[in-house]
């Protein structure tokens, strides 16, 4: 079962980082391109159609870093699990204290000042996730060498 939750939270925790690096290349930079009579509705969609790929995501990532918290995968140090919910903490803490408001804001209409503060903030996010990646194929090699 612990084999299990690890693949589960590998593979929600690489779909992540790859989903980060995407909106941070891509997706957020391009956000200014969008007409400024259509940005409002842009913005709107963005949320409601992120909010299906990253929410349930983000729960499984969550869950089964909790539980791999609470009982370590065989082989590992649980100082990487410690690291990589510590990093789960960073991240939903930016989510909801940083790009959700930015992103409330954006939906009244496009500003540039709120898109670029969403844009450099987003850093977070995607080194976060980028480091929680590398701790969780560790693990994964970890516990494969045990």
């Amino acid at each position: 079962m612990i084999e299990v939750l690890l693949l589960a939270q590998v593979a929600a925790t690489l779909v992540m980082v790859g989903v980060i690096w995407f909106v941070q290349i891509v997706h957020y930079p391009l956000m200014d391109r969008v007409p400024a009579a259509e940005f409002a509705a842009f913005e709107h969609a963005h949320q409601n159609r992120t909010s299906i790929v990253v929410g349930p995501t983000m729960l499984v990532e969550a869950f089964t870093a909790a539980v791999l918290l609470a009982v370590p995968v065989p082989g590992t140090d649980v100082t990487i699990a410690v690291a990589g919910i510590s990093l789960l903490a960073v991240i939903w803490l930016s989510t909801m204290l940083i790009q959700v408001p930015l992103h409330s804001r954006l939906e009244k209409g496009f500003d540039a000042r709120t898109h670029r503060r969403l844009v450099i903030s987003n850093w977070i996010r995607t080194i976060a996730w980028t480091a929680r990646g590398v701790l969780v194929l560790v693990m994964l090699n970890w516990s494969s060498t045990s």
